[in-house]
């Protein structure tokens, strides 16, 4: 599988899963997600795949510090309907991360593990994501601004005429090359820029 080389450059998630360890899916249940595995879910790289996994990893980094996340553990509530905007697309991106799932998730082994009823939408919240501990009921709020990282001017140009079927094959090209550029704007370049994804206690 091709991809962008940046891809690799993003630093990976890794969390401790309760049931993985139980199943024995891997050595005492250390689960690694790489920005890679987002794309792969959601089919894309685009600058909202990006900030999903960009916020639930300095929400996860805030709320655990050195400890590694508990998969299965964390709660996560959306301010905005599961339909709302690109708040779906996020959701499944926070949940392959979190195990947060909604009443489909799984259901348990004997009353452990339970996944189901950890995801909501339309939370009476002010920023756009907050995920808390199950243990200790800490949480965090987490915002995100894209557009602090703006598309170049020419991609506009190239969409339209991409949208039209009018891009000639070189157009298609650069025009994945720049809409890739942002992404990598976004999760290299202003990865520690504490106004793209805004941490707070709520």
């Amino acid at each position: 599988m091709n991809y962008p080389g940046f891809f690799d450059d993003v630093p990976n998630i890794i969390l401790q899963d309760p049931l993985a360890e139980f199943l024995g899916a891997t050595d005492k249940g250390i689960v690694e997600y790489s920005y890679l595995d987002a794309v792969k879910l959601a089919g894309h790289s685009c600058p909202t795949v990006a900030g999903a996994y960009l916020m639930t990893r300095k929400a996860l980094a805030s709320l655990y510090g050195d400890e590694a996340p508990v998969r299965g553990a964390i709660r996560v509530e959306f301010r905005d309907g599961q339909a709302d905007g690109v708040t779906g697309v996020i959701a499944n991106v926070v949940s392959l991360i979190t195990g947060a799932a909604q009443s489909g998730g799984f259901k348990g082994i004997a009353g452990k593990f339970d996944r189901r009823d950890l995801l909501h939408f339309n939370a009476g919240i002010t920023a756009e994501i907050r995920y808390t501990r199950l243990d200790s009921g800490m949480n965090v709020a987490v915002s995100y601004r894209p557009e602090l990282v703006p598309p170049l001017p020419t991609m506009k140009e190239l969409m339209q005429k991409f949208m039209a079927g009018i891009a000639s094959a070189e157009e298609r090209i650069e025009f994945g090359l720049l809409w890739q550029e942002r992404v990598k704007r976004i999760l290299i370049d202003n990865a520690g820029n504490p106004e793209l994804v805004i941490v707070t206690g709520d």
